[in-house]
């Protein structure tokens, strides 16, 4: 009912009386009067005066399950959101609602998350009301050993939206973080749950320091943020709204092509790995600089003998950088 009310205050653009909203929606003032209280707990901020009403006050800009599904435009990814004001972490939310059997394109979001983890099982900071946290599920008909390829995908989106929204340089790090000026401002966990020749479902987990105003003394050097970079506040909902139709764009035309070779040139083009030595931290580490990126989304590196070597998934640092 509330998002209903909430609906009718926006339409209304002036005062409108708790009689006229409960007669456009078949319900009591005293229903009314509690979804607006409803509304405000949410955030919104609403002005009731005695003998006119009711009044929505425009331009808010918000960060919620309402606002999110209303500023989208995309026809299968987050068909369905789960917004949380706190959990552990938006992949096990995702991993659980799966399991329930919900369909594709899914998504959850936290305002806070508890227990979020990057690759090889890294903490990943994400505290309340700073960034935007939110994990997608994907159900691609793709053998096992495609799935790393969704990371890739994922961070060609995030890049594109960052730069959309910001006009900052960012740059991706293969295979999972986004850079602006040599420090981290986004990473992805791709997750699966799968068999042998097949994938049930893909979690693609999304973290973006979006306002984080500071970071602690050990971060602050490897670790960044839109509002740090910007020097002011950015809205989360165009940044999660530019990522979600982006992504989708991207994904719809993986579905269709079942290749990475599409996004290759685009992917190359904002890899900072490339050109760059590298250490390569595989069971025997080694040195080599970044050649390419190959038409699966490898990582093509070459030692420092001369050698060539195909770097199919692993934790990759850029001397000088991260």
């Amino acid at each position: 009912m509330y998002k209903k009310i909430l609906e009718e205050l926006k339409k209304a653009n002036n005062y409108i009386s708790g009689e006229e909203l409960g007669e456009k929606l078949g319900v009591s003032r005293t229903a009314i009067w509690k979804g607006v209280k409803k509304l405000k707990e949410q955030g919104y901020q609403i002005e009731a005066v005695s003998n006119k009403g009711y009044y929505f006050v425009p331009e808010q800009d918000l960060y919620n399950e309402i606002e999110i599904k209303e500023a989208l435009n995309t026809i299968k990814i987050a068909n369905e959101i789960y917004f949380y004001e706190q959990t552990d972490s938006t992949n096990n939310c995702i991993r659980a609602l799966a399991r329930e059997g919900k369909q594709e394109g899914v998504i959850a979001v936290a305002e806070m998350q508890t227990a979020a983890k990057g690759r090889r099982g890294k903490s990943w900071q994400s505290p309340k009301g700073t960034g935007v946290w939110f994990s997608i599920l994907l159900k691609p008909n793709i053998m096992p050993s495609e799935a790393p390829v969704l990371t890739l995908l994922a961070g060609l989106a995030v890049c594109r939206a960052i730069r959309q929204q910001t006009g900052l340089q960012s740059k991706i790090k293969w295979p999972n973080d986004i850079l602006i000026s040599g420090k981290k401002v986004c990473g992805i966990l791709t997750e699966l749950d799968a068999e042998m020749d097949s994938v049930h479902f893909v979690i693609t987990g999304i973290g973006i320091n979006v306002n984080i105003e500071a970071f602690p003394k050990e971060l602050e050097q490897i670790a960044t943020s839109l509002k740090i970079e910007m020097g002011k506040t950015i809205s989360r909902k165009s940044i999660i709204k530019s990522v979600l139709e982006e992504f989708e764009k991207i994904y719809l035309q993986y579905e269709k092509q079942c290749s990475f070779l599409p996004f290759r040139e685009e992917y190359k083009k904002y890899c900072i790995n490339i050109g760059k030595e590298l250490q390569v931290l595989s069971k025997q580490p080694f040195t080599a600089k970044g050649i390419d990126i190959t038409e699966q989304g490898e990582l093509l590196v070459q030692k420092q003998t001369g050698e060539r070597v195909v770097v199919f998934s692993g934790e990759v640092s850029i001397r000088n950088i991260v």
